[in-house]
């Protein structure tokens, strides 16, 4: 089981390419420098662009650059531009009170308000992290607020990330 989907963990491994490459970079470097589909780069740039997070420059020196400092944007913003509202169960997420994916036990379900918790208490830690953070080359340097969401980490990408 993963918290995050494939979109989320490569539209951060995109905005940690790029922010190691203030020059910028496009959807073929990119996806060659991960070993991933240019189709599917390509479209999380564009999802990326669309959110605000990245400046597309067409023409023969075209590409992408990061348009927020990457201080300026926290994970759990990104993850809920990203997974359009990013959530740990169905009853954690704004959805429910519009009656859409509910689970057809919540109305009994003795787990809903410590899930709830879960889910605020996590939310907080992404609140607390930013972007600048993760992509940080020195993890020493970077804030305790970093250390719940290493420890939390079983993510296999934790390395390469690291590595950039």
């Amino acid at each position: 089981m993963t918290l995050l989907s494939r979109k989320a963990d490569y539209a951060l491994l995109i905005l940690s390419h790029l922010y190691h490459h203030p020059t910028g970079g496009n959807a073929r470097t990119i996806a060659e420098a991960f070993g991933l589909s240019r189709a599917f780069v390509a479209n999380i740039l564009k999802e990326l662009t669309h959110a605000g997070y990245v400046a597309s420059h067409r023409g023969v020196k075209g590409g992408y650059a990061m348009l927020r400092p990457a201080n300026e944007v926290t994970l759990a913003e990104l993850l809920e531009s990203i997974e359009e509202g990013f959530k740990l169960t169905v009853c954690s997420s704004h959805s429910e009170a519009r009656g859409e994916g509910t689970c057809s036990v919540s109305h009994v379900c003795p787990m809903k308000g410590p899930i709830a918790e879960i889910h605020r208490r996590l939310m907080g830690v992404l609140h607390g992290v930013t972007l600048e953070e993760l992509f940080s080359a020195n993890r020493a340097a970077a804030s305790t607020t970093m250390l719940p969401l290493m420890m939390m980490a079983d993510h296999p990408r934790e390395p390469q990330l690291a590595a950039q």
